[in-house]
C-alpha cells in the first residue's frame, strides 16, 4: 500500500482493531488533503466536525511520510489519550516499523534531585506534604518514565508536587547531579529519537518562546506538525509570548533559595531576613487588591496609593534578596540557578509596574492567598509569521470547531496564517434524526436580573423529560451557583453534580457511573468532554458565550481592534462567541447511535439579526420553540428503547 487512502479503505485491517470499522469519505478526504500539505510543506486548516475520524487521517499520512513529527494537543488528558489508545491501534495496522514518544512539560516528571533535597528537610513540611512525600519515594523507586500522571494515589492538585518537581526557575539542568536519572531529560532524549512525538500546545509554545530569546529548543526539530483542538491556540500562544509573575513564584524562589543556602557559605540569618521582607511584600501585594477574587487591567489599581506602595515595596525586596545572591552564585548551580531567577523576577516585575510596551494588555489575577501579574500580546500573529519563517515546515491545524458559518478567516487572521489552504468536512451524524434544538419561548433578556431563575425554572420540565441524563452548561460561575440552589429547590430526583464541589474528572466519572445525572459546569465542560450513549442526552446553554467585558484581555483587544478602525464585535467578539457555542453544542453527538436535545436559552439566536449566523454554524438539527415537542421527543426516545 502506498497511500493514508489505501490503509483506511482496507475494512480487514483496522476492523480486526476497532470494532464496526468502515472507511468514510470525509477521513479519506482529510487523509488526502495531509498527505498533500505534507508533501508540499503547506500549511493546512481541517475543520473536521464529530465523527469524520480525524486522528486517523492525520496519524496515518504523518507516519507514512518522511519524519520527524509533532502532533501536538490540546491537554495532557488527550495527549494520553492519543499515545496510549490511538497510535497503538495505527501503529499495529500499519506493521511498520516507526518510534514514538510522549513528551510533558517538566512539571509532569518527577524530579529526583528536589524529591532528595525535601526529603532531607521533611520538618520544614507540614504532616500532610512529609506523608504525601513518602508515598511519592516509594513511587520513584519502581517508576520508569516519571511521569506524575502513573501516581493515581495522590491528586493532580497534591500540595507535595511542588516540591518534588522542577520548574525552568529551579531546574539545574546538566549540573545537577541527579543529571543522569532525571525522567524529564530521559523523556527529552528519546523524543530526539523519534519519528513522531505527542505534545501539548503549551510546551510547544513554550519551545517557540524560548527559540525567540536564543535559547535551545526542547522540542526536536520537525518535518511537520500536526495540531489538534486548534481552536484553542491564539490564547495559548498569547500566554506563552507574554510574560507573567505570581507571588507564588516569587515565595517559591525565597523557599528555594534557603534550601540551597544549607549547602553553601550563606549568612543564612541575613538571608531569611531578606526572605522575609520578599514574602511580607508579596502578602501586602495580595492584600492591598482587596479580598475578592477578581481579573482586572493593572491600569485599574496602578495608581492607588495602597497599591502602588505595594508593588515598589515588592520590588524593592527583590532587588534587595537578587544583591544579596548574586555574589554567591558561583558556588553551586543551584545557588547560581536562585541569583539569575532573583534577576528575572526583577526584570519582569520592573516592566509590568512600568506597564510601557505598546499592543499589550496589562493585568492581574487574584486568588485566596496569591496575585498573578501578565502582560499579554493583544496578537500573536506576528510572532507566529516569525516562527514559520524561521522553521519553514508543514502545519496542519484541525478541530471540529474552526469556522464561523463556513469561513475561515477569523481564526486564520488570529494566527497570522492567511495564505493557508481550509478544508471543511461535516459530520457522518444524521442530525436530524438524533437530535432536536429548542429555543424556550417567553424568557426575560439575557441581562434581566430574573434570567437565571427564569431559565432554570424553565429547564425543570425538560430535565425531568429527559430522566436527567444533562449537562446544564453556564457562562459564568454567578449564575451556575444560583442554577445549583434552584435545582436544589426544586428537589430533583436525579443526584446533582456541580463544578466547584469535587475535580473535573471526579465529576465526569461519577456522572457516567450514576447514568441518570445532571452535572452543572462552566467554561472547562464546554469542550474536551467526552460522553456517549444514554447518561447524557440534554445539554442545556444559558447563555450566548460572549466574552465577558470585564476580561482585562478581551476588553483591551475589542477596544484595540476598535481604535484601528475595525468593528470590534463584528471582527472578534461574534466570531469568538460562535466557536464556543459549537463547542459546547458539540457534547451532546458523539456517537452515531447517539440521540439527544440542545437547548440554548438566549433569545437573542432569534430577536437579534446575528444570531443568524450563530443557527448558520451549528449542526441541522430539527428546531423546535415548543415545549411539548421536547417532551413528545423524549416520549418517542423511551418508546424506540
Amino acid at each position: 500500500m502506498d497511500s493514508a487512502r489505501d490503509y483506511l479503505n482496507d475494512s480487514d485491517r483496522f476492523g480486526r482493531l476497532l470494532e464496526g470499522y468502515r472507511p468514510r469519505e470525509a477521513q479519506l478526504l482529510m487523509a488526502d488533503a495531509v498527505a498533500k500539505a505534507i508533501d508540499e510543506r503547506g500549511t493546512l486548516l481541517v475543520e473536521a466536525e464529530t465523527g469524520t475520524g480525524k486522528t486517523l487521517a492525520y496519524l496515518l499520512p504523518a507516519l507514512l511520510s518522511e519524519g520527524p513529527t509533532l502532533v501536538s494537543t490540546g491537554t495532557k488528558s488527550l495527549q494520553d489519550q492519543l499515545f496510549f489508545k490511538d497510535l497503538p491501534v495505527v501503529l499495529k495496522a500499519l506493521g511498520l516499523p516507526r518510534k514514538t514518544a510522549l513528551l510533558k512539560g517538566r512539571a509532569n516528571y518527577l524530579c529526583p534531585y528536589r524529591l532528595e533535597l525535601h526529603q532531607q528537610e521533611a520538618r520544614f513540611l507540614t504532616r500532610e506534604t512529609a506523608e504525601q512525600l513518602q508515598i511519592v519515594a516509594h513511587w520513584a523507586e519502581r517508576t520508569r518514565s516519571g511521569d506524575i500522571a502513573e501516581l493515581r494515589q495522590l491528586p493532580e492538585d497534591a500540595p507535595v508536587w511542588p516540591w518534588v518537581t522542577s520548574t525552568a526557575d529551579n531546574c539545574l539542568g546538566t549540573e545537577c547531579p541527579k543529571y543522569s536519572e532525571c525522567p524529564l531529560m530521559n523523556a527529552r532524549r528519546e523524543a530526539q529519537e523519534a519519528d513522531l512525538v505527542v505534545v501539548n500546545h503549551h510546551l510547544f509554545f513554550a519551545d517557540a518562546a524560548l527559540r525567540g530569546e536564543g535559547v535551545s529548543e526542547l522540542l526536536p526539530r520537525a518535518n511537520t506538525v500536526i495540531f489538534d483542538e486548534a481552536h484553542q491556540l491564539p490564547e495559548v500562544a498569547a500566554n506563552f509570548f507574554g510574560d507573567s509573575l505570581s507571588t507564588r513564584q516569587i515565595q517559591e524562589l525565597g523557599r528555594d533559595s534557603l534550601s540551597e543556602a544549607a549547602h553553601s557559605a550563606l549568612d543564612l540569618a541575613e538571608l531569611n531576613k531578606r526572605i522575609a521582607a520578599v514574602d511580607k511584600a508579596s502578602q501586602d501585594l495580595r492584600l492591598s487588591l482587596g479580598d475578592m477574587e477578581r481579573r482586572a487591567p493593572w491600569s485599574e489599581v496602578a495608581d492607588t496609593p495602597a497599591v502602588a506602595d505595594a508593588g515598589e515595596a515588592l520590588l524593592e525586596a527583590l532587588c534587595e534578596l537578587e544583591a544579596f545572591l548574586e555574589p554567591h552564585a558561583k558556588e553551586g548551580r543551584g545557588m547560581e540557578s536562585c541569583a539569575r531567577r532573583a534577576a528575572e523576577q526583577v526584570l519582569t516585575l520592573k516592566a509590568i509596574l512600568a506597564a510601557a510596551t505598546p499592543n499589550r494588555v496589562y493585568w492581574f489575577e487574584t486568588f485566596r492567598r496569591t496575585v498573578v501579574l501578565h502582560s499579554t500580546p493583544l496578537s500573536v500573529a506576528a510572532q507566529l509569521r516569525a516562527e514559520r519563517e524561521k522553521n519553514p515546515c508543514t502545519w496542519v491545524l484541525t478541530s471540529a470547531t474552526l469556522s464561523v458559518a463556513g469561513r475561515f478567516e477569523h481564526l486564520q487572521n488570529r494566527l497570522g496564517l492567511e495564505q493557508a489552504s481550509t478544508l471543511r468536512l461535516e459530520s457522518p451524524f444524521d442530525f436530524k434524526r438524533q437530535a432536536v434544538f429548542y429555543v424556550p419561548e417567553g424568557l426575560p433578556a439575557p441581562s434581566s436580573p430574573q434570567y437565571t431563575t427564569a431559565l432554570t425554572e424553565c429547564m425543570i420540565p425538560v430535565i425531568r423529560a429527559a430522566g436527567g441524563r444533562t449537562f446544564f452548561l453556564f457562562t459564568s460561575h454567578r449564575a451556575l451557583r444560583e442554577a445549583a440552589t434552584l435545582l436544589r429547590a426544586a428537589a430533583l430526583e436525579f443526584p446533582l453534580l456541580v463544578q466547584g464541589e469535587s475535580g473535573r474528572r471526579e465529576l465526569l466519572d461519577e456522572f457516567r457511573r450514576l447514568g441518570n445525572a445532571v452535572l452543572l459546569g462552566t467554561s472547562s465542560f464546554w469542550e474536551g468532554i467526552d460522553v456517549r450513549g444514554e447518561a447524557l442526552s440534554c445539554v442545556i446553554i444559558d447563555k450566548l458565550p460572549f466574552a465577558s467585558p470585564g476580561d482585562p484581555v478581551a476588553a483591551a483587544r475589542i477596544e484595540h481592534i476598535n481604535r484601528s478602525g475595525g468593528n470590534a464585535f463584528r471582527d472578534y467578539q461574534l466570531p469568538q462567541a460562535v466557536l464556543a457555542l459549537r463547542q459546547g453544542a458539540g457534547r451532546l453527538i458523539r456517537d452515531p447511535s447517539d440521540t439527544g436535545l440542545l437547548v440554548v436559552g438566549d433569545p437573542r439566536l432569534v430577536s437579534k439579526g446575528y444570531g443568524r449566523l450563530f443557527l448558520d454554524s451549528l449542526p441541522s438539527m430539527t428546531r423546535t420553540r415548543k415545549a411539548d415537542v421536547v417532551q413528545r421527543f423524549f416520549n418517542y426516545l423511551r418508546q424506540e428503547v
